[in-house]
């Protein structure tokens, strides 16, 4: 469950990149928008993600190949280190891609408990270390979601005035 919760917030990543960078050099009206989706969206997640670790807790599910968890989510590790490193270098304030960056880090935090959550599979051949991990990571997922939406409502003035100290810091 760690694993598909992983993934499934992986694809909500890949969109919320994209719409990311489709605002680029847009209005903050619109980047605040996008980042309104975003955080929908991975509510949506979050909630639906809940869902079926109860449906796998309550009924009986195999034990889970913790192989494929932790190979996989060493790799994803590799490739969400590298997303964050460079949304970091950007340094924006902006919404939309602020956005980005909580995605990402909370996929970094994800990363290691899926790969804790293959330890103790194979430690304990139980299912409940990943169901545990998989509750986790969808309770992380929806802290997300509500720290971008919190995000989205952020006024233009404070952009304006972040812009213009980032500008000054520059020259």
């Amino acid at each position: 469950m760690g694993l598909v919760a992983d993934s499934l917030d992986m694809l909500a990543d890949s969109i919320v990149y994209g719409l990311a960078l489709y605002a680029v050099g847009d209005t903050i009206t619109r980047k605040n928008n996008i980042a309104k989706v975003s955080g929908y969206l991975q509510l949506t997640l979050a909630v639906l993600g809940l869902i079926e670790v109860v449906r796998r807790f309550i009924g009986i599910e195999p034990v889970p190949a913790f192989q494929t968890m932790i190979i996989i989510s060493i790799l994803a590790l590799i490739g969400n280190t590298i997303c964050l490193y460079l949304l970091q270098k950007s340094k924006s304030k902006e919404a939309h891609m602020r956005a980005s960056m909580i995605f990402t880090s909370n996929d970094v935090i994800v990363n290691f408990g899926v790969i804790i959550a293959g330890a103790l599979v194979f430690l304990t051949t139980s299912k409940y270390p990943d169901l545990i991990v998989g509750i986790i990571v969808f309770g992380i997922v929806g802290r997300g979601a509500f720290r971008i939406l919190k995000l989205s409502k952020q006024p233009v003035k404070q952009y304006h005035s972040e812009n213009q100290r980032l500008s000054s810091n520059l020259e």
